[in-house]
């Protein structure tokens, strides 16, 4: 297997606690500063997993107050892409190529987004076949644990 990216060599130098989490989380939102009107913060990140929690907080209100769904579709793209910096190795290239958004309930609290995914075979994924559409599952739940958006986002991955 290839070396990992630099994004997930970060998380792993990082100590596995809330300093490091918040340290992470602040150098990804400086990287990718859109992240940052969600205010995320990176609790748990290996490859075919990342769990991203959000704080409900004015930034993020909707017209009645709850968590805005355009703001969850961020949240749900800040775990997939930090899932995917942990998963797909350097031999290769992600980018996202759609989203399909479900929104089930009010989000009325902070949330919570897991994005799992089973690794798939990269050493299949070469310059002749042309790369691979990869889907990404993401679950977004509110503080209760009730899922508030469904969410899956498809990720082209060519060879490098």
């Amino acid at each position: 297997m290839s070396a990992t990216t630099p994004t997930y060599a970060a998380w792993r130098r990082l100590p596995s606690n809330a300093i490091g989490s918040i340290l992470f989380s602040a150098a990804m939102c400086a990287r990718v500063p859109y992240f940052a009107t969600i205010l995320p913060r990176v609790r748990e990140l290996r490859p075919g997993y990342c769990e991203v929690t959000a704080p409900k907080w004015f930034g993020v209100y909707n017209h009645i107050h709850t968590f805005h769904a355009i703001a969850a579709c961020n949240l749900a793209e800040t775990a997939m892409g930090m899932l995917a910096e942990a998963t797909v190795p350097t031999t290769h290239r992600w980018l996202p190529k759609g989203m399909t958004v479900e929104y089930t309930a009010k989000a009325t609290s902070s949330l919570r987004a897991i994005a799992q995914l089973d690794t798939p075979d990269f050493s299949t994924i070469t310059a002749q076949s042309g790369g691979r559409e990869i889907e990404v599952p993401i679950s977004i739940t509110d503080r209760s644990g009730a899922e508030v958006v469904a969410a899956v986002i498809r990720i082209w991955v060519t060879a490098a």
